[in-house]
């Protein structure tokens, strides 16, 4: 899709704002113009495979910032990550829930990058607020796991061990 805009705008340089529009025909022919152009477009490939990523990260970061949450608070006040669970099953999302917060900063990061912008709203503006509150979760993974190793100096591992102090 191609937003249509004039072709150029014609700016005068001007020093005095005040008497940017106060000037006759002769000087104004006779001072430098800026012109400035203004295009953006967006290929097919981007528009349908969006949709899908878009979904996914709306309902991935949904789901991984909350755990996240629990997970910090957790390490923080008992000095231990969240429990394995049955079959390992709340210590896998809990790492699946850094990736996703990680994936989605960095998806961001990139768009940034290429477009100047974030990622788009989304549908109810879902994928907006998600990359906003992933934003907020890595800075919050930063602090706590900073203090977690300032005080502990050290973080505790990704699986247990015997013998570990936690879960070993």
């Amino acid at each position: 899709m191609l937003l249509a805009s004039p072709n150029s705008i014609s700016i005068p340089l001007n020093r005095n704002v005040s008497r940017c529009f106060l000037y006759d025909r002769l000087s104004y022919s006779s001072r430098r113009r800026l012109n400035v152009r203004s295009m953006a477009k967006q290929t097919g490939e981007e528009v349908s495979t969006n949709g899908v990523a878009e979904k996914l990260a709306i309902a991935g970061g949904l789901i991984a910032t909350p755990v996240i949450g629990w997970s910090l608070y957790t390490l923080k006040t008992t000095g231990c990550g969240l429990p394995p669970g049955p079959g390992g099953s709340i210590g896998a999302l809990e790492g699946v829930s850094y990736l996703v917060v990680v994936g989605i900063v960095g998806w961001s990061l990139y768009t940034k990058s290429k477009t100047g912008s974030g990622l788009p709203n989304g549908p109810f503006g879902l994928l907006g607020a998600v990359e906003g509150v992933s934003y907020l979760s890595l800075l919050a993974i930063l602090v706590v796991f900073g203090l977690q190793f300032y005080q502990q100096g050290s973080l505790p591992g990704p699986v247990p061990v015997p013998g570990d102090q936690c879960f070993g």
